[in-house]
């Protein structure tokens, strides 16, 4: 089929490889605008743009998906089909209606559990023990369209968003490349998402990783675990930011108020509204990331001093 993909972050490469190693014909690649990344604020493609570049591949960036000029060019082009994986901009009736077979989205979820922006971030939060993959087709409610193909993939207990999407991502790319192959031979149809069990995956804000050091340590575990490396997960020591790496439950340690803080040779201990967590790496404001060991020693601990 000839193929108009939509992508934007490094999450949606392992698809777009799979699908320009294909026997399908990727036309043209739909993203978000350049932007600008890192300390220099320069402006950079987003990595499928880049991946387009090298591949030889027309990218199409519309400021939004309504744009009378890239709805004209994605009906030169004629695609048969639009594959989406994180995109990250709603699409318009008049662009749903351009390709013959739709636009078929990679959903990180098991539909209809997790609909929205965060599925991945959320199943960590909620403490899920599966989660998986979707494809379905696109229509105008959100996340809501019939379902093509499914996998699952167990949620470890050390699982960060970056671990668990990096592996759905791979395992995505040939669901996303056998869900074409199936719309191409004519032997796949969408089946409607079951009307039970739908929740929404509202994206984590900056303020959602700071972490309460008032809530039970399995909660706190989660929120991190979640929020690395995006947003982040974060506390305040002596009114600073201090940048949270996953952390370690211990519950066979002694009882410490909730932010309390109990180093030890080589793990420091802070208290919960249950047991205590071992703190793994962190970043103070303006300095690099290090072992919590190395940076409590470093800080010269006194009187009540507590994470908050």
């Amino acid at each position: 089929m000839r193929l108009v993909f939509a992508g934007t972050p490094e999450t949606a490469l392992p698809a777009l490889r799979a699908l320009l190693e294909s026997s399908h014909e990727v036309a043209a690649v739909v993203t978000r605008p350049d932007g600008r990344a890192g300390r220099g604020r320069h402006l950079s493609a987003s990595p499928v743009a880049s991946l387009a570049a090298e591949a030889g591949v027309e990218a199409l960036k519309p400021a939004k998906a309504r744009d009378p000029e890239f709805l004209d060019r994605l009906r030169e082009i004629a695609p048969d089909c639009c594959p989406v994986v994180a995109y990250g901009a709603l699409l318009p009736r008049e662009a749903l209606g351009i390709p013959r077979h739709g636009w078929v989205n990679l959903h990180f979820s098991l539909l209809p559990a997790w609909r929205g922006a965060a599925p991945v971030q959320r199943a960590i939060l909620h403490g899920d023990d599966v989660t998986g993959a979707a494809t379905f087709q696109i229509e105008e409610g959100l996340d809501t369209g019939p379902v093509y193909g499914v996998l699952t993939e167990p949620i470890k207990p050390t699982d960060t968003t970056g671990d668990l999407l990096g592996r759905l991502a791979e395992a995505g790319a040939s669901l996303l490349l056998d869900t074409m192959n199936g719309i191409e031979a004519g032997v796949l149809e969408p089946r409607p998402q079951p009307t039970e069990g739908v929740s929404h995956a509202a994206k984590l804000a900056p303020e959602d990783g700071h972490v309460d050091w008032r809530s039970p340590a399995l909660h706190i575990d989660r929120l991190v675990r979640a929020c690395t490396p995006a947003p982040g997960a974060w506390t305040n020591f002596r009114e600073t930011r201090v940048k949270l790496g996953p952390v370690r439950p211990v519950p066979d340690a002694e009882t410490l108020s909730p932010g309390a803080l109990l180093p030890g040779k080589n793990e420091v201990l802070v208290g919960t509204a249950t047991h205590p967590v071992a703190l793994g790496e962190v970043q103070p404001q303006g300095k690099r990331s290090m072992a919590a060991a190395d940076w409590i020693r470093g800080v010269n601990l006194i009187g009540k001093d507590a994470l908050h």
